[in-house]
């Protein structure tokens, strides 16, 4: 019994989103049964049939068209169809004005199938999320439970070919998952215990317990489909010109009607008829349907379409912007090199036990989030320093930490904080030969000076070094801005084939750096990690965020990377050239045709079943190559 009742909700839905369609296939019934009528001499009859025709087929955008003219103040194209229709049966052209209701019923429905094509790419990502889940308690079996019941701290177990049902970590066991629905990659990503995993994505091969983390309302993947969702409402400033423009066109249009009602009858001699039907065509050949629908379409569809691919726009205006892009700054770590850097040289100064200075260094990066203050702290571990000094600190933004162990106070950082000369004396000059290689150093001093120095190095990405050859090809100049040295930047920039690089950079330098690159390019991008780059962020024209799909990076820059993959902004950038490249094309063609069918109706070439045919094909076809945009290649 409840599976019959779903099949006749599942019936009824689907009636309600065919309704248009339904309702132009019953008028284009009504209107051939009124022509029937109408050539065997039944004239009443096949009138009340036309009206029938009318009040089905155009039921729907006429009452579209009245509720946005009240609410908008402003008349618009449904309108406009209306009354042509209603136009042309006061003239005795039934029929011709029941075929333009029909074909633009018609033309209504598939627009809205087209449009509904994109949001439907987003809902799809809805159903990946599973409903139910097998939930772990004690020692008893696994039971099954629904997803919505779940609560932080829940141990669930995942089984071969499952989707996961929330975020989490893994608890015990270990496989393969494939992550595709959230970055876009179709490689699985091996995954053991410790790892985070999230919901949507799929256990290839083993048996996993995890443990929830996040509430189900909380997780990466509901995020992810709030996000395109957002962008998907949001109007990109095309867009938004173009509905202006509407409501202005749409009175000259008028206008234009009123005027070819009178004017030909008194200079070009037409007999009143031929003067009202020719502006009641012109009512429908003038009206800028495919002219609106010329960016909608293929901006919905390309944000579906980056989102399929891991990339998250956050409006539509970032998408034409990219197109524009001239420049592109990146951050040195975790974006060109791989933001995990090793420890490759430790020297102390002559008279000071090596494993106390190691032990009361990283007693201070302990409390940083760093890569560096990390690299550090795994270092003194690998060492056999388990016990780290407890360390009060005051961190330095762009400097480093100052820090107080024992009582004395230590300066950890680059050389300008704990003093250059000392810094560039110590050990022979040994961080001058090892910033040569490509090592960033740091120092750590004392009251009688620097206590040691700690080389650290961080290999560039391969994908990188393709991403930025990508970038070039685009005729985007890619530039670093680093906090690094001088030397450590130079060797970087040079592996990673970037145009130009900025070495020893200031959250504020950054800022002053990417307000040159706005002066020369216009319209510039940064690359960060969402947090330490916020400032260089928000000066940018467009802000990007590459952060493995963390949280942060989803609430902070306009473009998300859900994967550290500057290839990726190359993507990016093609899916929006190739997204304004069809808008481009949309708006000419529906210019075009518009231009081309008044001049054939001042003609007295084209008639309104033809001009219905040509207003409404233009706009279906402008439609069908915005949704080109949802091809996963571009």
């Amino acid at each position: 019994m409840e599976y019959s009742n779903r099949e006749n909700i599942n019936l009824i839905e689907k009636i309600k989103e065919h309704a248009e369609l339904i309702a132009a296939l019953i008028a284009g019934i009504f209107i051939l049964l009124a022509w029937r009528l109408d050539t065997s001499g039944q004239t009443t009859a096949s009138v009340l049939l036309y009206v029938i025709a009318f009040c089905v087929g155009g039921f729907a955008k006429a009452k579209e068209g009245i509720e946005e003219t009240i609410e908008d103040k402003k008349l618009n194209v449904e309108l406009l169809m209306v009354l042509a229709a209603i136009g042309s049966a006061a003239i005795g052209y039934w029929t011709e004005g029941a075929i333009l209701i029909f074909i633009f019923a018609v033309s209504g429905a598939l627009e809205t199938y087209a449009m509904n094509k994109s949001h439907r790419e987003i809902s799809a990502l809805m159903n990946l999320q599973p409903e139910e889940a097998w939930l772990v308690r004690g020692n008893f079996e696994p039971m099954k439970v629904s997803v919505s019941t779940l609560q932080i701290g829940d141990h669930l177990l995942i089984k071969p070919g499952e989707r996961i049902p929330a975020d989490g970590i893994i608890f015990k066991g270990q496989s393969s998952i494939d992550e595709s629905a959230i970055s876009g990659e179709p490689l699985p990503v091996l995954k053991s215990e410790g790892d985070e995993i999230f919901a949507g994505t799929v256990n290839l091969n083993g048996a996993i317990t995890m443990e929830m983390t996040k509430a189900n309302s909380e997780t990466l993947f509901q995020k992810i489909i709030q996000l395109v969702q957002s962008a998907q409402s949001e109007k990109s400033p095309s867009q938004q010109f173009i509905e202006k423009f509407e409501g202005t066109y749409v009175k000259f249009v008028l206008l234009g009607v009123a005027i070819m009602m009178f004017l030909p009858h008194f200079v070009l001699g037409w007999d009143w008829t031929t003067t009202f039907y020719r502006a009641m065509v012109l009512l429908v050949v003038a009206s800028p349907c495919a002219l609106v629908a010329a960016i909608m379409p293929a901006t919905l569809a390309a944000i579906s379409n980056g989102a399929k691919n891991g990339v998250l726009f956050k409006v539509g205006l970032h998408l034409e912007h990219l197109s524009v892009l001239g420049a592109l700054a990146v951050d040195k770590t975790g974006t060109l090199t791989q933001g995990k850097p090793v420890v490759t040289d430790f020297i102390v100064r002559e008279g000071f036990e090596p494993q106390m200075a190691l032990a009361i260094l990283a007693g201070i990066e302990t409390q940083s989030n760093h890569p560096l203050a990390q690299a550090i702290t795994s270092y003194a571990k690998a060492e056999g320093i388990t016990a780290l000094p407890q360390a009060t600190i005051e961190d330095i933004p762009g400097w480093g930490i100052k820090g107080i162990v024992h009582n004395k106070e230590y300066q950890v950082g680059k050389p300008e904080f704990v003093n250059t000369q000392h810094a560039n004396d110590f050990a022979n000059g040994a961080a001058a030969k090892l910033a040569a290689q490509g090592k960033t150093v740091i120092f750590i001093r004392d009251q009688n000076g620097i206590v040691a120095l700690t080389a650290l190095k961080d290999t560039v990405r391969n994908e990188a070094k393709k991403a930025v050859s990508l970038l070039k090809e685009l005729g985007i100049e890619v530039v670093m801005l680093t906090g690094d040295n001088e030397k450590t930047a130079k060797v970087i920039a040079k592996e990673a084939g970037v145009t130009e690089y900025v070495a020893e950079c200031l959250p504020e330098t950054k800022v002053t750096e990417m307000k040159r690159l706005l002066s020369q390019h216009h319209f510039v991008g940064m690359v960060g990690d969402g947090i330490n780059d916020a400032p260089a962020l928000a000066t940018a024209t467009t802000g990007i965020a590459m952060g493995e799909g963390t949280d942060v990076a989803l609430e902070t820059a306009d473009v998300v990377l859900m994967k550290n993959d500057l290839s990726k902004i190359a993507y990016a950038v093609r899916l929006s050239r190739k997204m304004q490249r069809i808008v481009k094309q949309n708006i000419i063609f529906s210019i075009g045709v518009i231009i081309l069918l008044i001049a054939s109706n001042f003609l007295q070439v084209v008639d309104l079943p033809l001009g219905v045919i040509g207003h409404e094909g233009s706009t279906i076809l402008v439609i069908l190559n915005g949704l080109r945009m949802l091809n996963k290649n571009v």
